[in-house]
């Protein structure tokens, strides 16, 4: 019976995990395309059941794109300088999210990680 209900509590604990709420306000701390160090915050705000906003605030610069979650991967488009770039951050059991970022037409990446507050 305590197998049955430690199953039972599992399966049912896990599409709600899977479908946790993303929005947020998040501290951001990463590395730019070459090395040196930036922070900041981002508000993530949820549009639709499968899409959300972001707003990065960082170096005295502002950014805003669109994003989306699909397991524990989180991606967002954006515009930086009038160049599209893409961001790609896993989803850590702890909310945190660790990626690795980049600009169109440069040979460069740089991370990122974003922690909620």
């Amino acid at each position: 019976m305590k197998l049955f209900l430690t199953v039972w509590f599992l399966l049912m604990s896990a599409p709600w995990a899977l479908a946790q709420d993303i929005g947020g306000h998040y501290r951001v701390k990463g590395t730019n395309l070459d090395g040196t160090i930036y922070e900041g915050d981002a508000q993530i705000t949820k549009t639709s059941e499968y899409t959300c906003e972001i707003v990065w605030r960082t170096g005295g610069s502002t950014s805003d794109g669109i994003c989306m979650r699909d397991g524990n991967a989180f991606t967002a488009g954006y515009e930086l300088n009038g160049k599209v770039g893409l961001v790609i951050y896993l989803v850590q059991d702890d909310g945190t999210l660790e990626g690795t970022w980049t600009v169109a037409g440069v040979n460069a990446v740089g991370t990122e990680i974003l922690t909620p507050e």
